[in-house]
């Protein structure tokens, strides 16, 4: 399967029993309630889905189960965040024997790499793998930028094919547009910024709080590429706090509690993480609470 790099695609949570085992039934519910909302593919392993606390071989077990899940409807994707390259080439290996059909990729954990440096692990994992590679720039969190003059040299391999744009610089998107034309896909990688980044030309949204709301996030993204933007407009504007949920250290826990208040998740995550308590555990609560009583009615985004 080719990879179009549009809509909306979830970067999912991974869930846990109570003896934290992986909670496959609820992942399985959660991954349908996606497909059902019309996402466009399937982001496994990234922040948001606890990669840095799974083990390897939980890892093959959630690419494995959701491409039988998905049966083809839409890409699964997942996430390379290691800090060798040759662990990185070993992972996007296996991810490729377990049947994903494409990769998300961060630059080298934990050592602060220089930009030949970068550009040389981006590209040995590329010549290593024949899966479409989704570039994950966040220097924010990540420390590390891939500039334009890196993503040049990126793209002299055919793979390399689209960035995971989390600069929180929403100029950016016209700079890579100008600089690539289409040569680069943009997916927005910051839940407020989404729809702002959308408008300026990004080309889909990996997001966040789909993983609760993934009828409100499409719509969103369905509505504006038809040129209804007042419609999608009023949708972000009320989702917005809930969306401030993902821009925050505590972001798995936040959206797992939206998940817990929307049927399709549980609040259970891994040590070291501690499901959140006190006035912290209050507001989070009180932002869903509000969300799902101010609900917004949504047209027949599926069929626009």
């Amino acid at each position: 399967m080719s990879i179009s790099w549009k809509g909306v695609m979830p970067a999912v949570t991974t869930k846990f029993t109570d003896d934290d085992q992986l909670d496959l039934i609820m992942f399985e519910k959660n991954i349908r309630a996606q497909l059902n909302a019309g996402v466009h593919g399937i982001v496994l392993g990234g922040t948001l889905g606890e990669a840095s606390t799974l083990l390897e071989e939980e890892k093959r077990i959630l690419t494995r189960t959701t491409v039988e899940i998905v049966q083809g409807k839409v890409p699964v994707m997942m996430n390379i965040a290691e800090q060798s390259t040759k662990g990185a080439i070993a992972a996007a290996q296996k991810a490729e024997e377990d049947g994903a059909q494409g990769l998300m990729m961060l630059p080298p954990m934990r050592y602060k790499a220089g930009d030949k440096e970068t550009v040389a692990y981006f590209k040995a994992v590329a010549n290593n793998t024949s899966l479409p590679i989704m570039v994950y720039n966040n220097p924010v969190d990540y420390k590390i930028e891939v500039t334009l003059h890196m993503f040049e040299e990126l793209l002299q391999c055919d793979n390399i094919q689209a960035v995971k744009e989390s600069t929180r610089d929403i100029s950016n998107v016209t700079r890579i547009k100008n600089y690539f034309k289409d040569r680069l896909k943009i997916m927005t990688g910051v839940d407020t910024l989404a729809l702002e980044s959308l408008l300026m030309g990004a080309d889909g949204w990996i997001a966040g709080l789909v993983c609760a709301f993934p009828r409100e996030t499409v719509a969103i993204y369905e509505l504006q590429k038809m040129g209804r933007i007042q419609e999608a407009l009023q949708i972000y504007r009320w989702f917005l706090p809930l969306l401030e949920l993902d821009i925050n250290p505590k972001l798995v826990q936040n959206i797992k509690l939206a998940e817990v208040a929307t049927g399709l998740g549980t609040e259970n995550v891994r040590a070291p993480r501690l499901p959140l308590s006190g006035k912290e555990r209050k507001h989070v609560l009180s932002v869903i609470e509000e969300g799902l009583k101010t609900q917004p009615q949504l047209p027949d985004y599926q069929n626009l």
